[in-house]
């Protein structure tokens, strides 16, 4: 194929290609050519044009496929649009010659189509350079077409829609010839033909004005007539016609009319006239209202209507939003008007009233529902309330007037019906879209919408009263606070006026709709309603026989209103169950005998009384068991069964009671049928066992009942078929725009669909699609569906010989049919075979002996040659499925064995196809069926089947077929790929475009080869290559079709290809393509796109985005005016889409779409993304004077108009969208949120304004968020105040994010303030609103944090500023207090919980904060005092703040620690485990009432854990010493305390002792963690976690609570054990670090417990002897320690878990294992580095707790694991400094060695012992080093045993071998090479040196003390060099310094003699002191000092020596002159010598 690629076709390569190859070859070669020459230079193109042009005509001979013809054209255009023109005349010619040829073969036919598509395309590119000659070519054309075949009028059409495109005008001479053309055409009998005439005309309508002025009544008509018959793609493309001439029609009114005066006016009445009588009387006509239209018998066909209301539609979307607003009222009356009593015909019959219905509302739902904003549909809802009141009134004066002359106004009611359920269904459709939006809508009294809605509910007619009823559910799930208030609205009417029908009908209608819509509420309703209702419902049922005017009304509403409360969930049924349950049990007989007395007794009206009444109870039964799962106990379900069998009963009862009265019982009876069968449906089918054969029996009976003329099929079998093959049976079944009313078209004319008032059980159910009203279908189609599923349960459950027997009695009754009935049984039995047979695949079972399996197999086999091909498709599939259930390869194969015998003879389409799909099929059910001969045989087959051109029928079955094999025959295919992908190609190229649905299972055929190929498509072979290549070609070929599902399969195919092998495919035309149809009319299309692009942006976002701008810039037409990618990029694009689109898939993948892009980009492109946000929420319609405050006075008075809003012209600047939807600027304010969270991962810049502005002035093209704060904040502010409550809580989220992630950000311009403050007025603002009274909970709630998350951020320092804030919170806090009195009445009681809740949690956060910053400033003022120069102001003022913080929360502290007490209480009852639920209080607890106990345990899990560290600070404050005079029993309203739970009032104290309340709170507090420590959920917060350990170590941070765990050891172990556990399971570093504080607490505890317990014991034994003092302390006196029982044993345990962590090595199992390599050193990061030295700290504190023997048994353990972490993390750094873990070790070395448990004299031997083996393996790890020496750090060695030296027994370190070892690592430490060594050797030795016990210091001074006189007298002649050896010269001295100092008497001169020559040495003369270096300078001022104070302190030997030398003499005194001076200023500095401190530092540190 590579050979294709050039600018002339290589005929070379071509002649060897094979036949097939060559159109292949050719395609390739002109796509190609169709890229190359817009890009190729003139001169090149002229060079070739010759021998080019020569290749294109020559081809048009070769019989091009309909897509090379349209390449061979466009390519022939492009070359003499950019090419020279002067050969094109010839051509057309040539073109023209082709086409009058009189050749009619069908071979020649290719040729002539060719030569068609070409003139069109020429013309279209060419236009007017052509001159004149297009009236012969369009004459030619046209006569050509008188004997056309469908094919030719087909391209003849789109030929002269080119034509027209390119001349424009200049066509005018032909435009008649052509419109007549066109009119033939368009009710041609090719549907394919039909649209392209449609296109043609839609083209000349243009130009041609006569079409929409003269001739508009013809065009009109002509499209009413185009529509019969009709399918979705004409309706389509006829309404587009129809609606844009109208338009057309409309607008230019004002233009012509000035240049003709005859010209005809034509006004909105006219035009709105002319489509009423398309809608009303179909196309017969204005005129010809013939003699049956007066008659009354003809009915509008069906498509016309639909046709019609698309045309409206299309009509209002053409005029646009704009003129809809100023046009409303007029349009919403003539709307409303075809289905009122003006026009009774439209709707006698109650099929055409819902057929009507239908269409109307769903032009209303399109038109006001798509395209206007939120303000104008408010306003459009508006109009519609005055409709619905003006209509009120009609009904009104006709039921007022009782005249009986005046009867004819009852028509009138019944008429008006219609209007107002259209008015009710789109009022109730906007509210719902509207959302909390809608509320100024309903507050406004003047229009009065509830008024109204609630006026219609006393309608005579049924079904308004159920339409206003879902009108008021689709307010109360819009605007949830309204549901209350409607209920006890309704409930009050209701009980007011029991005894008028209407009333008692509606208003249950409306109480059982507002049940359905709390469940869409998340806030809910008072609990208590459920009890009214269900008082109410009783009351109706038991008053319902006292009268029997309405005694059907009463029960019937009784049942509706006890079914409709089920669906409130368990916790408010159970409360009713036992009356419910008595109630079902009394409305069935109780016994046989009774059911016969019954049937004795009633006459009509009493059966129908009780058939209703039976149905309701049914209907109440079932909606128990779906709504309320969890109340099904075995118990409940043995009271559900005992009427069962009356039930039963009755059902068998059914027909002799119908034909004993006659036909008023119709209804009823099957009413009560399908109630019964859906209740059976659902419950276990064991209960009702014993009825099975008398149910079977009635079922049958009901599937294979002959006197129903309904063919059911397209309700029955969609859902059994499987998805992907309903697409074989065109658009009709597939999701269109339209689904809505093209419904009704597949029902056949019986039956129009679904409707409201046919089931008002329906009313309170949940439905698929949210603001939808539902359709539930007339009651003999749902007991057939009712029948079928039944049977599927049923059959399952029943013995063998019972199904042989039920299967033979279908089968007999299918054979005693006939004709149209006998296919309607057929199909009932199909579908309840079918649902059984997915019942026996789920539940595994097996379908039975031979006999069933044949009896089966005939009934299946039977269906698929049925002439329906729906009921063919089911079929195949139920053949697969009995395939599955049987499971034996035998019948498997002998299914198929019949198939493929069928497909041999057969010639007739219905068995080909059938049988042909039932082959695909089996392999859907059963994978590959594994024989590969099988697999030939049926490839063989379908390859055949699908060449058959005669019948496009069987080729579309047959390939779709072929796809599900290709999908599921696994690796069996491979073989097959190659030939399966070229015959795909073949018809691709060779099948004309008008069979779309064979282009449509190509398509799917080419997604399975790519499938199936997969990855393997990357490969770089020959082979893979050319199948790569088929594919792309596939997919060009595809794109390139013109109908839309083909171009979706073609997006889907380079979606796979893009997954499988990106490199190859183009991505830039791929975009191009997706931008192209991101609008497309065809909701497949679009979904299509979107999942592609969904994919794409994954890896590639970028890229994308790019292709797409680019792709807007090059292209010259602006391709897609409804997206404006040029402005606002393709993100922009699909904003606005997600804005328009319904479809809740197609936002999904929009939404994800867009997230990933924003992933990805929104960091690069910050501004972009902030603006398109910004530019979404500021459209709000509320901000509009916000955002356009430039535009002039005109304007802005102008958009004072209520309808109009923001018409004004310049608003279009500003705001790329137009009133963006609620949910729209949801997501953008989510969008918000997840940029801030993008740029948080991306770096610290978008976080710093210093370090964002420096960078963006080095580089503009920087972005960082930090810069963007204005807009942030303004952003979230917009949507925190906006109407819409869920824009306010994503709002108030963003608001709460900016506040945490900016809090700390600094304003550089004002030091010492932070950026944040400069908007705290903004904050404020939003605030507020939510803390009103009417707000939401759950508004005020979220606003409770940010209010915390404000206070506590400390942004705002000035308290007077922060009151604003903090009143909020406050006036919350009063509200808290008032307690449940002052409970809302709007919303269940959880949410007053979760509001209390949020206010304590809001309140914890605030007062922890104000604790931690004042502990903070009390450590920072303890660290100022001890520097000397501290600023006293600036230490007031930050003082200041922190108490000031503290001071706002204190005065509500009293109040608040009770409140959080209550809290802590109600939460410690509800985590108690359910087996405890009988002791809970049984009101509830302070903040939840018992019956909402559920929904309020989320809550508390919320919100507890601030709560319980707030509580743990308060109590920690007071010290647990404050207790309230009045705490006790009255403290709150219920307080509940743990340990006054289970007692009784009368044992319980009066008030308890101080003790006894602090007590029960440390144990509330400490219960509380442990319970929730012990296992935390997987999922908790790591806040609470960390909340919580914080809370215990402020509880053990005071001595009370420390007593109480230090006294009970088991307490304190098992704390310590959960601790462990969770240090386990958690790996965040934050909680261990905190756990391990909370170990050191406690073990800090148990030190205080035995501390005082010797305390104790040595007072009370003072006098007594020292041996007899009991032993305090673990392991008492034999040192055992119990492992489960010893806090000691838990507190290793713990530590041990930590150190082996973060050390491996310190486990010696694992140091023998391979895994860990010996001696390489680990540099801990630094959390590790802190977690390992808390563990150490606590190590060392262990002993103390311990008895003298138990420290023994520890001291091993706690010495491996110090002197092991010292050894594994003893490395050396650059800067010397030690590490973290080492300070750590060695600190806890020392603690450990000087423990008083080392003098005891019961452990002092063990613990001698045990330290000198601690010393050696210290030694030793020098030793075990070699050659990794360089890595350890000898420093901390040698510190290690200076602290043995130092801290321990004096016998410990005097062996005489060990301190031989120690003195040697000191020798070999003064000799290193390192100076920092050297320099740490000599200040360790300092110490040594120093060290009281002489037997210690000596042997140390004797064998290093003449070293170190030695180094230094070296330095004499080598000066140091720089600071680090100057300051061993320095240490140096010191050393010698204190070594005299602590000679012996005697010894002490000869020191000094010896040292005072060595510091003499050191000075410089003055000459030298000059040019010495900074080093030599320092050195000499050092010994000057050190001799100035050494001289005066051993005058005799200084002045001795002085006399002696007179050179040292000379040059002391010449040093001490020449300094004098300095020496004057310089002395302060000396007294803070670095040397000295940094030794002073280490002494504290270690020594």
């Amino acid at each position: 194929m590579e050979l294709a690629h050039s600018l002339l076709l290589n005929e070379e390569a071509y002649n060897q290609c094979g036949e097939f190859q060559k159109a292949e070859f050719i395609f390739e070669w002109l796509q190609f050519l169709e890229k190359l020459l817009p890009v190729t230079s003139r001169a090149d193109i002229r060079e070739n044009q010759k021998k080019l042009v020569e290749q294109l005509t020559s081809l048009l001979n070769n019989s091009p496929g309909p897509p090379t013809r349209r390449l061979i054209a466009k390519n022939l255009a492009v070359l003499y649009s950019t090419g020279d023109t002067f050969s094109v005349y010839q051509t057309i010619d040539k073109c023209n010659e082709l086409i009058r040829s009189k050749d009619d073969s069908p071979s020649y036919l290719p040729t002539k189509l060719a030569a068609v598509v070409c003139l069109g395309y020429l013309y279209k590119k060419l236009g007017r350079i052509l001159g004149n000659s297009f009236t012969d070519t369009v004459g030619n054309v046209l006569k050509a077409m008188k004997n056309a075949e469908s094919q030719g009028r087909y391209e003849i059409m789109l030929s002269l829609q080119n034509i027209l495109n390119g001349l424009g005008a200049a066509a005018i001479p032909c435009h008649r010839d052509i419109y007549k053309a066109a009119r033939s055409c368009l009710t041609d009998r090719s549907m394919a033909v039909r649209c392209a005439a449609a296109k043609c005309l839609l083209e000349l309508q243009n130009e041609a004005v006569f079409m929409w002025s003269t001739d508009l009544d013809s065009v009109v008509t002509l499209c009413f007539k185009s529509f019969e018959g009709s399918n979705y793609d004409v309706r389509l493309a006829v309404s587009k016609l129809l609606g844009t001439v109208l338009a057309r029609a409309l607008t230019s009114k004002q233009i012509t009319a000035s240049t003709k005066p005859n010209f005809r006016r034509i006004s909105l009445e006219d035009v709105m006239e002319l489509l009423g009588t398309g809608f009303l009387r179909g196309s017969c006509g204005f005129l010809r209202a013939s003699g049956d239209m007066l008659k009354g018998t003809s009915s509008v066909s069906r498509d016309v209507r639909v046709g019609v209301t698309q045309a409206y539609v299309v009509f209002v979307s053409t005029l646009g939003a704009q003129w809809l607003e100023r046009n409303f009222s007029a349009f919403l009356s003539h709307i409303l008007d075809l289905v009122s009593q003006s026009h009774p015909k439209a709707v006698q019959s109650p099929m055409d009233a819902i057929g009507c219905r239908r269409c109307v509302s769903f032009i209303l739902r399109a038109t006001v529902g798509g395209l206007l904003g939120e303000k104008a549909q408010i306003a459009a809802a508006k109009e519609i309330c005055q409709a619905i009141w003006k209509l009120k009134k009609v009904v009104d004066a006709a039921i007022s007037d009782g005249n009986l002359e005046t009867k004819i106004n009852t028509t009138d009611v019944t008429a008006s019906q219609h209007v107002l359920v259209c008015a009710l269904q789109e009022l109730g459709s906007l509210i719902h879209g509207l959302g909390t939006t809608a509320a100024p809508l309903l507050q406004d009294s003047s229009t009065g919408v509830l008024e109204a809605v609630i006026s219609v509910i006393l309608h005579p007619s049924i079904s308004v009263r159920l339409t206003a009823a879902w009108c008021l559910r689709c307010i109360a799930v819009a605007l949830p606070s309204y549901v209350s208030l409607l209920l006890d609205r309704c409930i009050e009417r209701l009980s007011a006026l029991k005894s008028c029908p209407e009333a008692v009908t509606g208003y249950s209608f409306a109480v059982a709709a507002l049940l359905g819509a709390v469940k869409h509420c998340p806030l809910g309703i008072p609990h208590g309603k459920g009890k009214v209702i269900m008082t109410v419902a009783e009351d109706l049922l038991c008053s319902a026989s006292q009268n029997s005017r309405i005694s059907l009304q009463r029960m019937q509403a009784g049942w509706l209103l006890i079914a409709a409360l089920m669906t409130l969930g368990p916790a408010v049924v159970q409360h009713h169950l036992p009356r419910i349950l008595l109630l079902w049990k009394c409305i069935f007989p109780s016994s046989p005998k009774d059911l016969e007395t019954e049937k004795t007794r009633g006459d009509a009206f009493t059966w129908q009384v009780t058939l209703e009444g039976r149905a309701g109870a049914l209907c109440a039964i079932k909606s128990f068991v779906s709504h309320c799962a969890g109340l099904l106990t075995d118990e409940v379900v043995q009271r559900l069964l005992p009427p069962l069998p009356s039930a039963v009963d009755l059902l068998t009862q059914l027909s002799s009671i119908y034909k004993s009265y006659g036909n008023s019982l119709k209804t009823p009876s099957t009413v009560y049928r399908q109630k019964l069968y859906e209740l059976l449906a659902v419950l276990p089918p064991k209960a009702y066992e014993g009825d099975f054969s008398a149910v079977l029996k009635e079922l049958v009976t009901d599937l294979t009942v002959t006197d129903s003329q309904i063919d059911a099929s397209a309700f029955l079998l969609p859902s059994l078929c499987h998805e992907n093959d309903l697409l074989l049976l065109g658009p009709l079944l597939q999701e269109t725009d339209h689904r809505f009313i093209e419904e009704q078209l597949l029902l056949g004319n019986s039956i129009a669909g679904g409707s409201l008032e046919y089931d008002p059980y329906s009313i309170y159910e949940k439905f698929a699609k949210g603001d939808s009203v539902p359709k539930p279908l007339p009651p003999a189609l749902s007991v057939i569906s009712a029948a079928s599923r039944l049977f599927g349960v049923m059959f399952s459950h029943i013995t063998e010989s019972h199904r042989l027997q039920v299967l033979e009695q279908l089968l007999n009754s299918i054979k005693q049919t006939k004709g149209s009935r006998q296919q309607i049984v057929q199909l009932h039995v199909v579908s309840a075979f079918s649902t059984s047979l997915k019942h026996l695949a789920n539940c595994k079972g097996s379908l039975g002996s031979e006999e069933v399996r044949r009896s089966a197999l005939m009934l299946v086999m039977g269906a698929l040659e049925s002439n329906n091909p729906l009921l063919r498709c089911a079929a195949a599939e139920c053949l697969a499925r009995l395939a599955q259930v049987v499971s034996d390869s035998a019948f498997t194969a002998g299914l198929a064995q019949v198939s493929f015998d069928k497909l041999k003879s057969a010639r007739d389409v219905v068995s080909r196809t059938g049988h042909s799909l039932a082959l695909g099929c089996l392999y859907r059910y059963l994978g590959g069926i594994s024989s590969t001969q099988h697999l030939n045989a049926c490839i063989g087959i379908l390859y055949t089947l699908s060449q058959d051109s005669t019948s496009p029928d069987v080729q579309a079955w047959a390939l779709h077929s072929l796809s599900l094999i290709v999908d599921l025959a696994g690796p069996l295919y491979h073989v097959h790929v190659e030939p399966t992908l070229s015959l795909v190609l073949m018809l691709l190229l060779s099948v004309p475009p008008a069979y779309a649905e064979v282009h449509q299972s190509l398509g799917r055929c080419l997604n399975t080869l790519i499938t199936t190929l997969g990855p393997e498509l990357q490969g770089s072979s020959t082979a893979v290559s050319a199948l790569r290549t088929s594919c792309l070609l596939g997919c060009a070929v595809m794109q390139d079709n013109p109908d839309c599902l083909v171009q979706a399969q073609a997006i889907s195919c380079l979606q796979q290809l893009h997954m499988f092998a990106p490199r190859h495919v183009n991505l830039s035309n791929l975009v191009s393509c997706l931008c192209m149809n991101l609008c497309s009319s065809y909701l497949l299309l679009r979904r299509a796109v979107v999942a592609c692009l969904r994919q794409l942006v994954q890896r590639e976002a970028a890229e994308v985005s790019e292709y797409a701008v680019a792709l807007v810039k090059e292209s010259k037409e602006d391709f897609t005016p409804d997206v404006n990618i040029r402005e606002i990029g393709l993100e922009g694009a699909l904003l606005g889409l997600l804005d328009k689109e319904l479809d809740p898939r197609l936002c999904q993948d929009i939404k994800e779409t867009l997230t990933h892009m924003l992933t990805s980009m929104a960091v690069e492109k910050l501004s972009f993304w902030l603006k398109l946000c910004k530019d979404v929420l500021a459209a709000s319609a509320d901000f509009n004077t916000v955002a356009s405050i430039d535009t002039t006075q005109e304007e802005e008075t102008a958009k004072g108009d209520d309808v109009s809003v923001l018409t004004s012209d310049s608003d279009d600047r500003f705001h790329p969208f137009r009133n963006p939807r609620w949910s729209t600027r949801v997501f953008a304010a989510e969008c918000v949120c997840k940029i801030i969270s993008q740029c948080e991962n991306a770096g610290s810049a978008h976080f710093d304004i210093t370090l964002a502005q420096e960078r963006k002035q080095r580089d503009s093209r920087d972005d960082f968020l930090v810069l963007h704060l204005a807009d942030l904040v303004r952003m979230a502010f917009m949507a925190a105040t906006d109407h819409s409550d869920q824009l306010r809580l994503s709002g108030l989220q963003m608001l709460q994010i900016i506040v945490r992630k900016f809090a700390a950000v600094p304003e550089p311009e004002f030091p010492g303030h932070v950026i944040l403050e400069q908007y705290q007025a903004n904050v404020g603002a939003a605030l507020r609103p939510a803390f009103a009274p009417e707000t939401p909970p759950d508004v005020t709630a979220k606003a409770c944090q940010v209010c915390s998350a404000w206070i506590a951020s400390g942004v705002v320092s000035d308290l007077n500023d922060l009151r604003r804030v903090h009143q909020l919170l406050v006036s919350s806090l009063l509200k808290v207090q008032a307690g449940k009195e002052a409970q809302n009445e709007r919303y269940n009681e959880s949410t007053s919980t979760m509001e209390v809740l949020a206010v304590l949690k809001a309140w914890a956060e605030v007062y922890i904060v104000a604790v931690e910053k004042q502990k903070n400033q009390s450590d920072i003022h303890k660290h100022s005092l001890k520097m000397v120069n501290s600023s006293e102001e600036s230490y007031r003022d930050v003082t200041f703040s922190a108490s000031g913080l503290l001071d706002l929360v204190q005065t509500d502290l009293g109040t608040l620690s009770k409140l959080w007490l209550a809290a802590l209480q109600d939460f410690a009852l509800l985590t108690l485990p359910p087996e405890y639920a009988s002791q809970l209080p049984a009101e509830g607890g302070t903040f939840y009432t018992a019956e909402t106990i559920e929904n309020a345990r989320l809550h508390y899990y919320n919100s507890w854990a601030l709560i319980l560290y707030a509580t743990a600070l308060w109590l920690t404050s007071t010290g647990f010493i404050v207790v309230d005079p009045d705490e006790g029993v009255t403290n709150l309203s219920r307080p509940v305390t743990p340990t006054t739970m289970c007692q009784d009032s009368s044992t319980r104290p009066l008030v308890k002792s101080p003790e006894d309340v602090n007590t029960d709170r440390f144990h509330l507090i400490l219960g509380i963690s442990v319970e929730f420590l012990c296992s935390p959920r997987s999922d908790a917060a790591m806040e609470n976690i960390i909340a919580c350990l914080h809370a215990l170590q402020a509880l053990f941070d005071v001595p009370w609570p420390r007593s109480k765990i230090g006294g009970d050891q088991e307490l304190g172990v098992e704390l310590l054990n959960v601790l462990h556990r969770l240090i386990l399971t958690r790996e965040s570093p934050d909680i261990q670090l905190a756990a391990l504080e909370v170990v050191r607490l406690i073990l800090f505890a148990a030190q205080e417990h035995v501390k005082e317990k010797r305390r104790s014991a040595e007072v009370d034994d003072g006098a007594a002897e020292k041996e007899t003092l009991p032993e305090f302390g673990e392991g008492k006196d034999t040192g055992g320690l119990v492992p489960g029982k010893s806090l000691v044993f838990a507190t290793l345990e713990l530590c041990v878990c930590i150190l082996v962590r973060q050390l491996p090595q310190l486990n010696p199992k694992l140091t023998c294992s391979p895994a860990v390599p010996p001696g390489k050193h680990l540099l801990l990061s630094e959390d590790g580095s802190r977690l390992v030295a808390a563990a150490l700290v606590i190590l060392s504190d262990v002993p103390a707790v311990c008895s003298p023997e138990g420290s023994v048994s520890v001291l091993p353990t706690i010495l491996y694991l110090i002197i092991g972490v010292l050894k594994e993390t003893a490395v050396k750094l650059r800067d010397g400094q030690l590490p973290l873990t080492v300070a750590a070790s060695l600190q806890a070395l020392k603690g450990l060695l000087s423990s008083p448990m080392a003098r005891a004299e019961k452990s002092q031997n063990a613990w001698t012992d045990l330290l000198r083996s601690a010393l050696v393996t210290v030694l030793d790890c020098w030793d075990q080093v070699d050659g990794l020496l360089q890595e350890l750090d000898e420093v901390s060695l040698l510190t290690a045993i200076t602290v043995f030296v130092m801290s321990t027994s004096p016998e410990v370190t005097t062996v005489e071998c060990l301190q031989k070892r120690c003195i040697e690592k000191f020798k070999t430490a003064l000799d290193s090479k390192d100076p920092l060594v050297q320099c740490k050797c000599y200040q360790l030795l300092h110490s040594i040196f120093q060290h009281p016990n002489k037997m210690v210091s000596y042997p140390y001074i004797h064998s290093l003390a003449p070293s170190i006189v030695g180094k230094l007298q070296e330095t004499e002649k080598a000066k140091p060099e720089n600071a680090a050896e100057l300051q061993v010269i320095q240490e140096g001295i010191k050393v010698v310094t204190a070594l005299t100092a602590a000679a012996e008497e005697q010894h002490r001169a000869h020191l000094v003699a010896c040292f005072l020559p060595i510091l003499i040495s050191f000075l410089l003369d003055e000459n030298a002191l000059v040019s010495a270096t900074v080093s030599a300078k320092n050195l000499h001022e050092f010994a000057l000092q050190a001799l100035m104070q050494i001289g005066p302190q051993y005058s005799s030997v200084f002045k001795k020596l002085m006399a002696s030398s007179p050179t040292m003499k000379a040059r002391l005194e010449s040093a001490i002159k020449g300094n004098q001076e300095s020496i004057k200023v310089k002395t302060t500095k000396h007294a803070k010598n670095p040397g000295k401190s940094s030794s002073i530092q280490l002494k504290t540190n270690f020594l």
